[in-house]
């Protein structure tokens, strides 16, 4: 009996959903990451507006000040979307869990000269409020931002922060008992050199613009914190002093923050370049948030690097301002 075994090619009728086709030109073939994004925001048959905020429609472009033709625009250069974030924190979380399972079985937590590990309790435990504050302020942008391309990733960003928060927890058992947890809040909450930022937290918590939080937390305070917290301190300071299992434990956050940096100047290009009013209002919003984060994290970076704090954080500062003249922002 003879089997005669042979290949068909089966065209598909269309690339990818209509909606996506119609984005993209009927004759391509889209990515996942566009069929997950682009046009996944319901815009029609809603039933009537939300009773908490009958000015405006469930999903609205007009809570924000800035102006686009196309939200869609707003693309991640990660091209992230559920499944290939999902993954890429699991490798991720992976290496973080390598990384602390190598200081435990080698004992490296107990090799930290106690004043460098007082230094981290004092710098790092109190930040896990800031974490929580920038997952809170990102789930907002999530909520009322407008177009997916916007919004999905800002809710990777609040789960992403909420993941650092919970390493800078783990951090604090490796290095002491529990009980270094609620001195970590009793700092944030009276310590007079966490006062400021502590306040730039809760003010940012109440602004209603969805861009201009994007700015006060993503762009500016991020900007400025995590070069200062996690490179000149962490990995400058205290890893040259005997801290290096501090530097592995908080290894994710630097690298987190260089990667989704990608993403937020290539938000901020997008809607500064689609015209020049966009241009000066996200100008203005930049300077003034980055100006408030300076100010606050100034007595913060005194405490971290004593004398050395100003320059590092005025190096965090001049690339900041980089980052922001690059993406078109700041002339």
């Amino acid at each position: 009996m003879n089997i005669d075994l042979q290949a068909r090619e089966i065209t598909p009728l269309r690339n990818t959903f209509a909606h996506v086709a119609k984005y993209i030109g009927h004759d391509k073939t889209a990515s996942r990451y566009q069929e997950a994004t682009i046009g996944a925001q319901p815009m029609t048959n809603f039933h009537y507006r939300p009773t908490w905020d009958p000015a405006h429609e469930i999903f609205d472009a007009s809570r924000s000040q800035v102006q686009l033709a196309d939200w869609y625009a707003l693309k991640d250069p990660r091209q992230f979307y559920y499944a290939n974030w999902a993954m890429t924190r699991a490798r991720q979380q992976d290496s973080v869990e390598a990384n602390f399972q190598f200081v435990n079985q080698r004992g490296m937590v107990s090799m930290i000269p106690d004043a460098v590990r007082e230094k981290v309790l004092a710098i790092l435990l109190p930040m896990r409020h800031a974490a929580w504050g920038a997952n809170m302020n990102n789930a907002s942008i999530a909520a009322y931002g407008f177009g997916t391309a916007f919004t999905a990733p800002a809710m990777f960003h609040a789960m992403d922060n909420l993941g650092v928060a919970q390493y800078l927890t783990r951090l604090g058992l490796a290095l002491a008992e529990p009980e270094a947890l609620d001195v970590g809040k009793q700092a944030w909450l009276k310590a007079p050199e966490w006062q400021g930022v502590r306040r730039y937290v809760e003010d940012t918590l109440v602004v209603q613009d969805p861009f201009e939080l994007f700015v006060a937390q993503n762009l500016a305070l991020d900007g400025l914190l995590y070069p200062l917290i996690y490179g000149s301190f962490v990995d400058d300071h205290i890893a040259l002093q005997g801290g290096t299992a501090v530097a592995m434990l908080t290894a994710f956050m630097p690298e987190w923050h260089d990667e989704t940096a990608r993403w937020v100047d290539a938000v901020v290009k997008t809607a500064a370049g689609e015209n020049e009013a966009n241009r000066q209002l996200i100008a203005q919003w930049t300077r003034d948030w980055a100006d408030r984060a300076q100010a606050a994290l100034s007595p913060l970076a005194r405490l971290a690097l004593a004398e050395h704090g100003e320059a590092a954080l005025t190096e965090a500062r001049e690339k900041l301002d980089a980052r922001s003249r690059k993406a078109g922002v700041l002339a």
